[in-house]
This record gives structure tokens, C-alpha cells and sequence, in this order.
């Protein structure tokens, strides 16, 4: 590679492992070879995404958000330059379990007998077990520097709770989660987790906040949402000058941190001799989508063929039945209005073992990549999903999470569609997290509890009705 190769192409030289390629079942990269630098996708889009607005539709400053975030993260939020520096102390933390190894699923394709190859990048490695701590330690070092002491958060399967209270701690702030209620009470043991790392976990809706007692009033028995969490968190977050809110997705500097998932995997590819024609990730807010997949939707800006395909859950199909529209993140409107396809911000979503894709909106990135052409969306049934994860532990070991099964059920997709045209297709999922704190989700399942649900058109309108006041996007 010469030094008048397009940026984003250049890459330290690697070892190359093209003849060994046919015998490797993972590709390691030494820590040496890990990214120094996060990479955001603003500076290459064709067309700038809409900015978010205030509720008097002007767009926001960044005084506006000094009140929820650290000024630090705001510049990052607002930044487009291309590359922005990972903090050595942030390096230093993430090497506890980067770089992930990217795996061959031989045994997957062998059951499938599909000429695909399958890979997978194994976020599952990390102390929490998914992608989350790729920006948990970002936000919480980021906000120590600005000098906050709490985080307030919110989760919904408790991956990214778990993310964000292990890393306050090794950070050395202190942390507090709204955990959506019917994770709250389907994973006892993920609020064990947080509490373990020294957090404390509150189920949301709950007493504590004006937003959790107005929610409580109107619905007593509601399973709670993620727009229902994140009100709570912020409410809390901007009643103290101490304390600043972190989200785990849908905001601009969330995609930036994990996208050292997807520069990791183009250097690992890289070693072998392979580049994927399709990259696949789950979706709910877009945060392990957007990790895999923005390092090469840069390649297909610039030109290089590559299919890219999110996937989301029917019944909470954002990006694929969701209008494109300005949006508010949050139940009580606390957060700016945001160019995003939703489903609407009081969007209340069925009960749900993919705890983390039951999100009403998705991130404004992923919305406009998607306005762009530059993806396309999947919306698959819960059993479907189930049957990919269960395949996957059989053929390879691992038990993957509810949200991570969506990325298989499409990757088997793209497989079988690739035996009946007889092509030898490269695929690459990312494996955003384990299981092994959904288990129930697998008990129900396997008892024959799981069905699947289609979001009803009668709903989607309901819920609709609660934004068709708000402005509409530009056309990208």
C-alpha cells in the first residue's frame, strides 16, 4: 500500500495469512495492532445529516445539551473530523479484552452447506460480555476528565447497564441505571451484574422521578420502555451539577467509539486475503450496527462493492416501518428532536426477550445512511431468530444473546441464498454479545412460550399520532 492509496484504505501492513486462510478457524490481531484512532463517518457522507433540533425547531447549540453531557462528548457529538484519538488510559482499559478475535464459523457453514464463508467478530469477550464497553469506557473516562462524579443511564436487556457500572468503576465514578422493567424482572442476574460492579439499579418506570410516577398513573402495569428509562435518567442527571448522563446508543459519539469493532475486522481481513460482500448486524438504537459497519460503508462511499444489512425485530420494526421524521429520544421530550426513523417516541413495545432492540428510534447515523441507500433494513420474527441461535450453539459453541440471534437468523439468510445461486459469498456478522445472562428468554423458547408478534398496523398509527406535529427531515 503506497502513500497515495485513498485514506481509507491504509492500514500498518499486517502479516499475511492468505495460504494459511483455508485451515484458520479465528484471526487475532496483537495489541500492537490495535486502532489508535476512532473513525467518523460525517466527514465522508455524501449529503451532512439534518441537525438535531430544539422544541422551538432551531437547531441546538452545544449549551443546549452542557446541561446532560460533558463538553468534551458534545465536540465529539458535533465533530466531523475524520479521525479522533483514542485516550491512552481509554486504550489501556479496552486492551483487557481487545483486540476480539474474528472467527471462521466452519461448522455453522458445514450444517448449512452453503458455499459462504461466515464470519463473526466476537464481541461476546468482554468482562460485561457484548460491544457495550467499547464507549462505556469512553463516556465514563470522558466524563471523570470533565470533572462529574455520577453517571446516570438507562438499559433495557442490561448490557449496556452492566457495560457502564463495570466501567464507572474501574474508571472511578459512581453509577446509577434505569432498567427497563420487564428486563428488570425477566434478568434478576444482569441487575446482579451492575450491582456487582458497585451501581445501583432501579426498575423504570419507577417512584423515584416525576416522568416514572406520571408512566406509573397512566399505565400501572406497563413492561416500561427504553424512551420511558431514558426521561428518568436525565431528569436525575440535570438536577445535580455533578452528575451527567451516558447513553449506550443512538447518539453520533456512541457510533464513533464502536467503531473500533469494524476497523479491527478490516485489519483482520486484511491478514487473510478477504474483504466480506456482506456485513451484517443486529439493530435496535444502531450502536453495534454502526461498529461493524461504518469502517466499510466508508469502503462503499468510495466505491467498493459491499452489501451492508441491518436487522431488527418485527416487532419493533424502526428502520423498516418507521417513518424518517423528527423525534425526541425520550418519553417526556427532555431530549433535542432528532432526524431519525421512529416509531414514535411513546412507542410502548410487546414484552420482548430482545430487550435491547425494543427501541422506538434509531440512531440518526444509521437513519441517514439509510436515507443514503447506503444499507438496507431486515425486520425478522422472534422464533426465527431463536432457531439461528440455537443452530449457532450447536454448531459452534457459544450461546449468543436475543439480540445477537437477529444478526444470525439474517446471516443464514444470506447464506442459504448463497448456496441456491451457487456463489462463493464472504459474509460478516457481528457477534454483539452472549447469552448466558438470557437464559430465561431460551427456557421460554424452548418451552414453547416464544411466538412471534408483527407489529399491528392499528398500533404503529396510535403511537404515530404523538409526532405528527413534528418537522420532517430534509429528503437526503
Amino acid at each position: 500500500m503506497n502513500s497515495r492509496s485513498p485514506f481509507y484504505l491504509r492500514f500498518p501492513q499486517t502479516k499475511n495469512l492468505t495460504a494459511m486462510s483455508s485451515d484458520l478457524t479465528k484471526v487475532i490481531l496483537e495489541e500492537h495492532e490495535m486502532p489508535r484512532q476512532w473513525y467518523n463517518i460525517q466527514a465522508d457522507l455524501p449529503s451532512p445529516m439534518p441537525p438535531p433540533l430544539g422544541m422551538n425547531g432551531l437547531p441546538v447549540s452545544p449549551d443546549d445539551l452542557a446541561r446532560v453531557f460533558p463538553m468534551n462528548l458534545i465536540e465529539q457529538e458535533m465533530s466531523s473530523e475524520r479521525w479522533i484519538d483514542i485516550p491512552p488510559e481509554v486504550l489501556g482499559i479496552l486492551k483487557l479484552w481487545r483486540p476480539s478475535p474474528l472467527y471462521r464459523a466452519r461448522r455453522l457453514e458445514k450444517a448449512l452447506g452453503t458455499p459462504a464463508k461466515i464470519y463473526y467478530k466476537n464481541e461476546g469477550v468482554s468482562p460485561a460480555g457484548s460491544h457495550k464497553p467499547n464507549t462505556a469506557v469512553a463516556q465514563a473516562w470522558y466524563n471523570r476528565e470533565f470533572g462529574i462524579k455520577y453517571l446516570t443511564t438507562e438499559t433495557g436487556a442490561g448490557q449496556w447497564g452492566s457495560a457502564l457500572a463495570m466501567s464507572c468503576k474501574l474508571i472511578g465514578i459512581e453509577c446509577k441505571v434505569f432498567m427497563v422493567r420487564i428486563s428488570f424482572d425477566q434478568k434478576p442476574f444482569r441487575k446482579t451484574m451492575m450491582r456487582t460492579w458497585g451501581a445501583e439499579c432501579i426498575p423504570s418506570p419507577s417512584t423515584q422521578t416525576a416522568a416514572g410516577r406520571r408512566i406509573l398513573e397512566e399505565m400501572p402495569d406497563t413492561p416500561g420502555s427504553l424512551g420511558i428509562a431514558i426521561s428518568e435518567a436525565i431528569e436525575q442527571a440535570v438536577e445535580r451539577e455533578d452528575t451527567r448522563y451516558a447513553l449506550g446508543s443512538v447518539l453520533n459519539h456512541v457510533m464513533l467509539h464502536q467503531t473500533i469493532i469494524g476497523l479491527e475486522a478490516k485489519k483482520q481481513f486484511e491478514k487473510i486475503g478477504h474483504y466480506p460482500d456482506v456485513v451484517i448486524g443486529c439493530a435496535g438504537g444502531g450502536s453495534n450496527f454502526a461498529g461493524i459497519s461504518f469502517p466499510f460503508i466508508c469502503d462503499k462511499i468510495h466505491g467498493k462493492p459491499v452489501q451492508v444489512i441491518a436487522t431488527e425485530p418485527e416487532a419493533c420494526p424502526t428502520l423498516t416501518r418507521g417513518p424518517y421524521i423528527y423525534d425526541t429520544g425520550d418519553v417526556a421530550k427532555m431530549t433535542p428532536l432528532l432526524p431519525m426513523h421512529s416509531l414514535g417516541h411513546r412507542f410502548i413495545p410487546p414484552a420482548l426477550h430482545a430487550g435491547g432492540l425494543r427501541y422506538h428510534g434509531m440512531a440518526p447515523l444509521v437513519s441517514h445512511v439509510k436515507q443514503l441507500g447506503l444499507i438496507d433494513a431486515t425486520a425478522l420474527p422472534q422464533t426465527e431468530c431463536y432457531e439461528a441461535a440455537l443452530l449457532f450453539a450447536h454448531t459452534e459453541g457459544f450461546i449468543p444473546a436475543p439480540e445477537t440471534s437477529h444478526a444470525i437468523a439474517q446471516t443464514i439468510r444470506e447464506a442459504n441464498k448463497a448456496k441456491e445461486e451457487g456463489k462463493e459469498k464472504v459474509i460478516l456478522m457481528n457477534w454483539s454479545g452472549h447469552g448466558l445472562m438470557d437464559l430465561q428468554g431460551y427456557d421460554a423458547f424452548l418451552s414453547g412460550k416464544v411466538t412471534d408478534y408483527a407489529l399491528p398496523d392499528e398500533l404503529l398509527e396510535q403511537s404515530l399520532a404523538a409526532v405528527r406535529d413534528h418537522p420532517r427531515p430534509p429528503e437526503a
